[in-house]
């Protein structure tokens, strides 16, 4: 009888790894789907910047686009189901461990040991390996107040001076050096797009259009998104893709039918005969 009782949570606990093994696998497959998904963003996001052909941008522009919209849905998905399965490993790694804390508990007080010396159970494997967390997403209004520095003010308005004095080389270089200054500040999104619309100023189009692209592909939900598409399909036109300019103007009015641009979208693309 005692042999059968300790057989039948032996095989549970033997069961209840097992799954651990198998969910193991399957959020191990998981990371590397999520892996291979980061890599497939970021060469896109190489692809939308690489010299073409004809005019050193894809010609594609818009599929690209809503491509680069649907892997990051995808890795949005995947790093949310790793949760889930780092939580139910969790469950079968602590349900196991309390199982083989039962044996040891039993076991002690059928031999006529002191059970009080029976501790809590170490966990299977030492337990699972928490992932870093990802930083929390902040609104625009408040993550400013929380990273921006007076000098990175400072060094940011110093530049749009010098842009709407009309000094737009200057400016250029002032936002170049911010944006190697400040990588990833709460102003970077906002200095990548006055960069551009002083190359746009100097009719230096093609480096604009990859500076408007950079823009909007840096903060797509931002306030800047939809101008920064405006600007980046002035460009192409103004490069002589035309098809490819009315597809990022289209992008503008799906995206965001209310972003306040309507008014100039529609007016860009009748100047341009667009479908």
């Amino acid at each position: 009888m005692k042999l059968r009782f300790l057989g039948s949570i032996v095989l549970a606990v033997v069961l209840s790894a097992t799954g651990a093994q198998v969910m193991g696998e399957t959020v191990a497959d998981t990371r590397a789907q999520v892996n291979l998904l980061n890599q497939q963003i970021q060469q896109l996001r190489s692809e939308l910047v690489q010299t073409g052909a004809a005019s050193g941008l894809p010609r594609e522009s818009a599929s690209a686009l809503v491509r680069l919209d649907q892997l990051e849905a995808e890795l949005r998905r995947l790093n949310n189901r790793v949760d889930v399965l780092t939580n139910d490993i969790d469950r079968v790694v602590r349900d196991a461990s309390n199982r083989v804390g039962d044996i040891e508990f039993r076991l002690t007080e059928l031999e006529g040991g002191d059970t009080s010396f029976v501790g809590e159970p170490e966990l299977l494997g030492g337990g699972i390996t928490r992932p870093q967390p990802r930083p929390v997403e902040t609104n625009e209004a408040s993550e400013p107040e929380l990273q921006l520095t007076v000098t990175e003010q400072a060094d940011f308005d110093a530049a749009v001076s010098a842009g709407e004095n009309g000094e737009h080389a200057r400016a250029v270089e002032m936002f170049d050096t911010f944006l190697a200054t400040y990588p990833g500040g709460p102003l970077s999104n906002a200095a990548q797009y006055q960069r551009s619309e002083s190359l746009a100023a100097m009719e230096d189009w093609q480096n604009a259009a990859r500076s408007y692209l950079s823009a909007f592909s840096g903060d797509p939900q931002g306030g800047l998104a939809p101008r920064s598409l405006l600007g980046l399909g002035t460009s192409l036109a103004k490069l002589g893709q035309v098809h490819e300019a009315c597809l990022t103007l289209d992008e503008v009015e799906i995206r965001y039918p209310d972003s306040g641009i309507e008014a100039e979208v529609t007016e860009r693309k009748t100047s341009l005969s667009c479908p």
